[in-house]
């Protein structure tokens, strides 16, 4: 049996991270992964994802060329379908065709130890690989997350596909019905509606994005609608069954809808079976492995978890942040992870971007709240861009006088916006943030009227 001082169990963005540069502080470390180093991100979401993106917001574009004064007459954009499939050329060339070589590359070059195959804990400090032993000082749980298909009836019956096959496909559907109205739901939406795919959004919620102000949920509907996705919120998919288009879901509120494919973009849950953590009295629950501000799972002083399987805001970036901090303890520090600050962002045209409490949940905390908004069409910079509008929402506490919230749609804001992360971040004082200067005309602007307005009301 080898001994390391560190074993990997998962190399996406959290164990690669964490496992070069442990590696290259001189520890001997194995990284453990059944599929690809790297992960999701680089080869079936976020990349592909924003690649495909960015083709349809410049195809939006060259059809508003007219309108935005590029040219004195419209501009034919092409056939969607030949165009969509042009779009998935070039995303594949950026994910390099889901190849790993050069992640692995990486790895070994940090001086990690990588091991390819399925690893399961058989014994404290054992982690077996196909039948091979590695053993551990310390162990990191980075093994991710798997896309959730919900138990619908009917559903493994029909022409389907999770986000990551639909993020990997070169085929344009005729039409698609999305379930969920989550982040990767409206990302996928609009970017199949722009391509001309007939487009079903079902989302059982009330509003788009559940986690987020109702607010925002119901501008981003707006824009969708307006991109001519068929918004359907407060309903669910009940039933599946074959239809000569592909399929057709029966809703609970007695409509229906037929399509070429269903998309199931629902969620995804941290993947934590099968990997022996009974071995270590270790029980996950529903949303991952508890871990505490250092990043060791729960009762555990050698074992850690970064990552999607924490539960904890499942974003590449919280995985990268979390890779950090495990990295700095397990060489001798005492970094301390804090959450209340990390950014969530929806890449749809316009972009939605949030960070912090929504207005209910500082409620719900127990704080004073005061709340502001801007529209952003009161901006200059909307008006030079031509911009689809957005709105832009702060919540603060009133007795510290700080931010503790943000959330917007607004072309760009996933750009613009990470000043409110600092400020919450840092605890800013409102005062201070009011006196920040913006250049004109940007969208930031937006920020600096709202921030005013919160000042004024805590005068």
């Amino acid at each position: 049996m080898q001994t390391f001082d560190l074993v990997v169990l998962g190399a996406g963005s959290a164990g690669e991270n964490l496992a070069n540069n442990v590696a290259r502080a001189g520890r001997s470390v194995a990284l453990v992964e059944r599929l690809r180093v790297g992960g999701e991100c680089p080869f079936v979401a976020c990349m592909p994802s924003k690649a495909q993106i960015r083709s349809h917001e410049v195809r939006h574009l060259v059809e508003r060329a007219a309108e935005l004064g590029a040219t004195a007459d419209g501009v034919d954009a092409g056939d969607p379908t030949a165009a969509f499939t042009a779009s998935a050329a070039r995303r594949d060339e950026i994910v390099a065709h889901r190849d790993d070589h050069g992640h692995a590359e990486e790895a070994e070059s940090a001086g990690v130890t990588l091991v390819r195959g399925d690893g399961r804990i058989t014994a404290p400090g054992v982690l077996d690989v196909g039948g091979r032993e590695l053993g551990w000082t310390d162990l990191v749980i980075a093994t991710g997350s798997a896309a959730m298909v919900p138990p619908i009836d009917g559903l493994t019956g029909v022409p389907h596909w999770t986000s990551d096959e639909a993020w990997s496909g070169s085929v344009l559907p005729v039409s698609a019905a999305v379930l969920g109205g989550g982040p990767v739901g409206c990302e996928l939406a609009q970017t199949l509606a722009r391509f001309s795919c007939r487009t079903t959004l079902v989302e059982a919620t009330d509003a788009l994005l559940p986690g987020e102000d109702p607010s925002i949920g119901a501008e981003l509907a707006r824009i969708l609608s307006a991109d001519g996705v068929d918004v359907r919120c407060g309903v669910e998919a009940t039933a599946f069954e074959p239809a000569e288009e592909g399929a057709r879901a029966c809703l609970s509120d007695g409509g229906e809808v037929t399509a070429e494919r269903v998309v199931v973009a629902v969620g995804r849950a941290p993947a934590t079976e099968g990997i022996g953590l009974d071995i270590l009295g270790i029980q996950a629950g529903k949303q991952g492995l508890e871990i505490d501000e250092h990043g060791r799972v729960r009762g555990q002083e050698h074992i850690w978890a970064a990552g999607d399987v924490t539960g904890i805001a499942p974003f590449t970036h919280t995985a990268n942040y979390q890779a950090r901090i495990i990295a700095a303890n397990l060489l001798g520090g005492d970094a301390r992870a804090d959450y209340r600050a990390i950014p969530r962002a929806v890449y749809t045209d316009p972009n939605v971007f949030a960070v912090g409490l929504t207005p209910a949940q500082a409620r719900d905390a127990g704080l004073d709240v005061v709340t502001a908004e801007t529209d952003l069409a009161e901006t200059a910079r909307h008006t030079t861009e031509g911009a689809p509008g957005g709105r832009l929402l702060l919540v603060a506490d009133r007795n510290r006088r700080v931010l503790v919230g943000t959330s917007a749609v607004g072309t760009h804001a996933s750009e613009w916006l990470h000043e409110a992360v600092l400020a919450i971040r840092a605890e800013v004082a409102i005062e201070v943030l009011a006196d920040v200067v913006h250049a004109f005309p940007t969208f930031a602007e937006a920020f600096e009227v709202a921030v005013r307005n919160l000042a004024d009301q805590l005068r």
